[in-house]
């Protein structure tokens, strides 16, 4: 079996930041209530975790996930309105081509590809 890792995100609004991620890309694999495996097929794992009242300020989440994906301006187009910096995506001085939006708690969620 290959190492892999899965982010645990905390959510104060299951099914709103179900739909979120949807249109990333993920699709529920597994509903058990207050906590939701999520997948894409291709190798994306997220599990969210329902918080009642976290975080206190959306604005004060800590949390950030980044998500590398092939076809970046495809994920783009899908949520173009949500997108943080004008103009994304684009490329990075750290040579990645990318762009963020924050999921309905928060959490910064970075989009992108290697193009070294």
């Amino acid at each position: 079996m290959n190492h892999h890792c899965v982010a645990i995100v905390p959510t104060s609004d299951m099914d709103a930041s179900t739909a979120f991620y949807r249109l990333l890309g993920f699709e529920v694999a597994a509903d058990f209530g207050a906590y939701r495996i999520l997948e894409d097929g291709r190798g994306w794992h997220l599990h969210l975790n329902h918080m009642p009242g976290w975080p206190a300020q959306v604005e004060d989440n800590p949390l950030g996930l980044y998500l590398y994906v092939e076809d970046v301006d495809a994920v783009a187009d899908r949520v173009r309105d949500r997108i943080i910096e004008p103009d994304a995506p684009h490329a990075k001085p750290w040579g990645t081509y990318e762009f963020a939006v924050s999921d309905p708690s928060g959490v910064l969620v970075r989009i992108g590809r290697i193009i070294r």
